[in-house]
């Protein structure tokens, strides 16, 4: 797991006042990491463009030139009058070893986008978007000093953005590289140190990423136990029963001890799942909503959901009953709420009495994250995305590990069963959302099919052979 910062100045600022750096050391770190991404990519001899903007961003940019010029073909287009001081002092220094400034777009092996970096807010001038228009159009490996040119310092995509393949971030991962809509211009996150380890760099904060080996699975190594141990998971099977069935399924390969569908009508499911047609006396935990419906009279679900103390899981359907929703938000137990952009808008309507649009929320994800967590501090968030959001107590974990295998019906199903296997068997809230989201996103990864024909009994499968890295 990882720290995430709102941006870096203040502990950049650190890295001059209590390390006495200097900024020209900081930006020789930089430069080393972007070497040695490419390094690590490239064979020598490639042909390296770099783009260099006219601030310090362009300044990383002609002292990486000077580290790669001896091993490969480096080319230095300045489409811009230098303005920094160090940019400045970086081009005397790469002109004296004689590296070459282009005057126009080279068509190269590897394109590195040094124009702008982290600390970018407003609108693109038109020069720079015909710009990347341009780069974008190349077919050359492209790499990113810190933040692609086009996202500005809140992960905010202009009209167009650099489409990176990497993205090399500097000295701590930045909120603006985690929005949904900035992820495929993003590509793969190398964070790299600048001067001091990570540990001394960073402060204390409330945003963290979490990594595959963030993942624990539920442990069965006592040999005196029985299925009671691993308690008792119930899922209320809804109007689209596929939904729920598949959910149940999920609980019971993810280790629930008992996993029982609660529905009105006796239907056909796994001889492994249990029915019954109300909330059985032994459940630990519970899950609705998926596939739901008008199924069942608000009467039924406020004797055996919301009047009770165990721990709930709320999806889907569920999401979008004002009847629930407020018994939800005046109660302690512990609650899952796992929506996707377009029921969090109809839930923080229904909750906060703000109206917002499916764009406004996608551009401020992590602000609306932040403020459900400080309207309902006892409730754990998961706000569903290309980077998932979990929130509780105004703490925030971002799960990056998703892909477009899970873009498809059943996925939301299987992690809200996920999740309620892990409530069932005693995990806290917080833990059981980020546990079963990494599970999903990890099984999903594994799966080896075609990234189109993924379906929820497959990645049921793949969950079932994860391992603790």
């Amino acid at each position: 797991m990882q720290k995430v910062f709102s941006h870096c100045k203040k502990l950049d600022t650190k890295c001059y006042e209590t390390y006495h750096l200097s900024e020209d050391i900081l930006m020789e770190h930089a430069a080393l990491g972007l070497a040695q991404a490419i390094r690590s990519r490239a064979k020598k001899g490639a042909s390296v463009l770099i783009v260099a903007g006219k601030g310090n961003n362009g300044a990383d940019g002609i002292a990486l030139a000077r580290l790669l010029q001896d091993d490969f073909i480096v080319r230095l287009f300045l489409p811009f009058e230098l303005k920094s001081d160090m940019a400045k002092l970086q081009l005397k220094r790469a002109q004296a070893l004689g590296i070459v400034v282009v005057t126009d777009i080279i068509s190269s092996d590897v394109v590195v986008d040094c124009i702008l970096g982290s600390g970018f807010e407003g609108e693109l001038d038109t020069p720079t978007c015909e710009l990347l228009g341009q780069l974008n159009t190349l077919e050359a490996l492209k790499i990113v000093c810190d933040i692609p040119t086009g996202i500005d310092i809140h992960g905010r995509l202009s009209p167009i953005a650099f489409d990176a393949d990497i993205t090399v971030t500097m000295g701590a991962y930045k909120e603006a590289l985690f929005l949904d809509m900035a992820k495929d211009s993003i590509g793969e996150i190398i964070k790299v140190d600048l001067g001091v380890d990570s540990a001394l760099y960073e402060d204390a904060s409330d945003l963290f990423l979490l990594e595959a080996d963030d993942l624990r699975l539920p442990s069965r190594k006592e040999s005196s136990t029985h299925k009671g141990t691993f308690g008792h998971a119930v899922i209320f099977c809804g109007e689209k029963e596929g939904a729920g069935i598949i959910s149940a399924e999920a609980a019971y390969r993810f280790g629930a001890g008992l996993t029982t569908l609660v529905m009105r009508d006796k239907l056909t499911i796994p001889p492994y799942l249990m029915h019954a047609y109300s909330l059985p006396h032994n459940t630990t935990a519970i899950a609705i909503g998926m596939g739901l419906g008008n199924h069942f009279e608000e009467s039924f679900l406020d004797k055996y959901i919301a009047s009770n103390p165990l721990p709930l899981v709320i999806d889907a359907d569920a999401l979008y009953s004002p009847e629930l929703l407020k018994l939800f938000t005046k109660t302690k137990k512990p609650i899952v709420m796992t929506p996707h952009p377009k029921e969090f808008i109809y839930l923080w309507k229904a909750l906060s009495g703000e109206e917002i649009t499916l764009e406004h929320l996608q551009a401020n994800r992590f602000e609306y994250a932040k403020k459900f967590s400080q309207k309902f501090p006892d409730i754990v968030l998961v706000l569903k995305g290309a980077n998932t959001l979990i929130a509780k107590n105004e703490k925030l974990y971002i799960n990056t590990l998703g892909s477009a295998k899970l873009s498809k019906g059943g996925s939301g199903d299987v992690l809200s069963g996920l999740i309620v296997a892990l409530l069932a068997q005693g995990y806290d809230a917080l833990d059981a959302a980020i546990q079963g989201c990494l599970a999903l996103t990890l099984g999903a990864r594994n799966y080896k099919g075609a990234s189109y024909a993924m379906s929820s009994v497959d990645l049921i499968e793949q969950i079932t052979f994860l391992e603790n890295v």
